[in-house]
């Protein structure tokens, strides 16, 4: 059953989009590490960096992916998981710092202490120890996703209409967040990170694993999310998205497939989350902005929806092009990114990966027919002449 659940994902484009993740995941650390500074194969660690956060970016596309291009489900609020899975790894990381801190306090972060906290929130015990972290960075997003879905999803609350709900909740977290009573570090959330399991958080080689990790974890979402749209789930989830009615009426119950998709998208978002927050340095209450969580869309857009590697495409093309634009030409990034996201709508409305697949499917039945009419017309030449005619 595994063996099948695994052939099953990897087939075509995802075993070739999943081995180059792989072999990435072995070159960048390789030529970062392994070769002189002075080496034109060189990769710095700035870069290392850089592009291992473009791959959580990826992983988040591809969460979005799950449940807006399978599922119909435009989900305004993916940020929201994506900074809670963030949250959780810096409240681990900030449980680390122990008395190195500022102020020298074993037990509080800096800001605690800063505020006059006389003891730890309850929330944060368990952070200390890695395994429970890595379990909160799925469970919360798990979690608030679930809640979320189940009145949402029984209540029908479809298009638009959900879409500006999802937008609400993240907004209502970033408010939430921002305040120092939270105790979550307020407007400057979690910083200042000395070290994750014991290695130096700053040190090439721990940047190196996390960009591995990335790739990686990046990978196995992608195999993830392959098995489950090939799968007959995957069917059902497609009759939703474009006959919800229809899929209803022939008995199956749309609310669950609803609800078990985006709780493990919201998962894969946590995820991404927690690899962001090391490489990066911080997680403050931005990472909530609804802004974020719309700039996702416009990724998965131009990469294109429903293909699962044109998000994690879109994903990398845009942000190496902001990285670009917001050095070169920072007072025109914004403009560039709505010209894009029109450009994309008006002339490739299936985004990148989709219009090249559109392309190529209609190639491949235009030869079809070529084919099927060449071997009528073979035929019809193989038969005596007065039968031919006939």
């Amino acid at each position: 059953m595994i063996t099948g659940f695994i052939f099953r994902a990897l087939e075509g484009k995802i075993l070739v989009a999943v081995a180059i993740l792989l072999g990435v995941a072995l070159i960048v650390p390789a030529l970062n590490l392994l070769t002189p500074a002075d080496s034109v194969f060189h990769i710095p660690t700035y870069a290392v960096s850089l592009m291992g956060k473009y791959l959580c970016y990826a992983l988040l596309a591809l969460a979005l992916d799950l449940v807006w291009g399978y599922c119909g489900i435009l989900s305004l609020g993916h940020g929201a998981f994506f900074a809670l899975g963030g949250y959780a790894m810096g409240m681990y990381l900030m449980r680390q710092i122990g008395s190195r801190g500022v102020y020298g306090n074993p037990i509080l972060p800096d800001f605690m202490v800063f505020l006059n906290w006389k003891e730890l929130p309850w929330f944060w015990h368990g952070l200390d120890m890695f395994w429970f972290a890595m379990l909160m960075v799925l469970v919360v997003p798990g979690l608030l996703a679930f809640v979320f879905g189940w009145f949402a999803f029984r209540s029908r609350v479809n298009g638009v209409y959900l879409s500006i709900i999802t937008q609400a909740m993240t907004y209502a977290l970033l408010l939430a967040f921002f305040r120092n009573d939270m105790g979550f570090g307020g407007n400057n959330g979690l910083t200042d990170f000395k070290e994750i399991i014991g290695f130096n958080v700053q040190a090439d080689g721990t940047r190196a694993v996390l960009f591995a990790l990335s790739a990686i974890m990046l990978s196995l979402c992608l195999v993830i999310s392959s098995a489950i749209v090939r799968s007959k789930f995957g069917k059902v989830l497609v009759g939703v998205r474009d006959a919800e009615s229809r899929v209803r009426f022939l008995g199956y119950r749309v609310e669950n497939i609803k609800l078990f998709t985006f709780t493990v998208s919201a998962m894969m978002a946590g995820i991404a989350g927690a690899l962001f927050v090391p490489q990066v340095g911080i997680i403050n209450p931005g990472e909530f902005a609804p802004a974020n969580s719309i700039e996702v869309v416009v990724w998965t857009a131009v990469g294109g929806r429903g293909t699962l590697i044109g998000p994690i495409i879109g994903a990398l093309m845009v942000n190496a092009g902001k990285s670009y634009f917001t050095g070169a030409f920072p007072e025109l990034w914004l403009f560039a990114l709505g010209g894009l996201f029109i450009g994309v709508t008006l002339f490739l409305p299936k985004g990148v990966v989709g219009t090249i697949q559109q392309r190529h499917a209609a190639r491949r039945d235009r030869k079809a027919a070529d084919d099927a009419a060449n071997n009528d017309k073979a035929s019809d030449a193989a038969l005596p002449v007065g039968q031919a005619a006939e």
